[in-house]
């Protein structure tokens, strides 16, 4: 019998490299898209991998890399963002899609009232390509569920508590605005990979969406104090108005790694951004692990 076919959009991003990981100890063949050329890195990969390069006209349905003698690809991760989608919507269609889980994010809801204009334009982003998402399957009898996570975060690869922790590693304190008693529920990379396992196969996440939020809600300034902790050292924590806030970020944006934080960002400590579960629980079996329990 021929093993199942999984395509991965998406499939180098920081979400990728874990799906890739857990799906390598099924019995399935992966084909994965990037936009670049791209090398199998580990043996474990060999055998069930290839990788193809997704064209710039990828929408052009006769530049799709596809024949009748190329296996049909019925089941479909996307992680790469969800309004690029439709772009490849042509290629989808020819390899013969029934399928797909697409990556979300709960930004759709906490950033679409935000004062800063570059964030309401992602939150628009990501609910018009929710939307498309939905019509464009709706049309074709494709069957979908799209996951909407929380702040990801694992193996010091993602850009929320990485960045915390490389500002404590280099400053060896935290800046917080007030008492920044906001709360929050950081999932981790694993749980969110699990979550799109099981709506791929699971017949019960049929044209869904889902939220998966981490086990733990935890005030910003908890949040940042577990952080310290787990680098083993003692949280200092420093809370400033807002006016002096702003300087700092304006001081911070000149670092690379800190070069996208704005105000707006800061304000949010005192905002709660937490949400319930309980869906993706009931369907996907989701359960995710206490904040920093893992050694990733």
């Amino acid at each position: 019998m021929d093993k199942q076919q999984i395509g991965i959009i998406g499939a180098t991003s920081f979400v990728g490299e874990c799906l890739l990981d857990r799906l390598a100890g099924l019995d399935v063949e992966i084909t994965a898209f990037s936009r670049k050329p791209q090398k199998i890195s580990s043996d474990r990969h060999a055998s069930k991998l290839s990788w193809r390069v997704l064209g710039e006209n990828a929408a052009d349905p006769s530049a799709v890399p596809y024949s009748v003698e190329t296996r049909a690809i019925e089941n479909w991760v996307s992680l790469g963002p969800i309004w690029a989608l439709p772009e490849v919507f042509p290629m989808l269609e020819a390899y013969g899609i029934r399928r797909i889980v697409a990556l979300s994010s709960t930004s759709r809801f906490t950033k679409k009232a935000s004062r800063d204009a570059s964030e309401q334009v992602l939150a628009e982003h990501l609910i018009s390509g929710e939307e498309s998402l939905k019509a464009w399957a709706e049309k074709q009898g494709v069957e979908w569920a799209i996951i909407q996570p929380t702040m990801i975060y694992g193996y010091g690869k993602d850009r929320n508590i990485a960045r915390i922790a490389h500002f404590i590693e280099r400053f060896g304190f935290f800046p917080l605005l007030g008492k920044a008693t906001g709360k929050r529920q950081p999932v981790h990379v694993e749980d969110v990979v699990d979550a799109c396992c099981s709506a791929l196969f699971s017949e019960r996440a049929l044209n869904r969406s889902y939220v998966v939020s981490g086990k733990e809600q935890l005030t910003y300034r908890a949040m940042v104090e577990r952080i310290f902790l787990s680098m083993g050292k003692s949280p200092v924590l420093l809370s400033l108005p807002l006016g002096v806030f702003q300087y700092a970020v304006m001081f911070l944006r000149i670092l690379p790694r800190f070069k996208s934080l704005t105000v707006e960002m800061v304000s949010r400590m005192n905002q709660d951004m937490v949400f319930d579960h309980e869906e993706a629980a009931q369907d996907l079996g989701f359960k995710p692990r206490g904040f920093l329990d893992s050694k990733g």
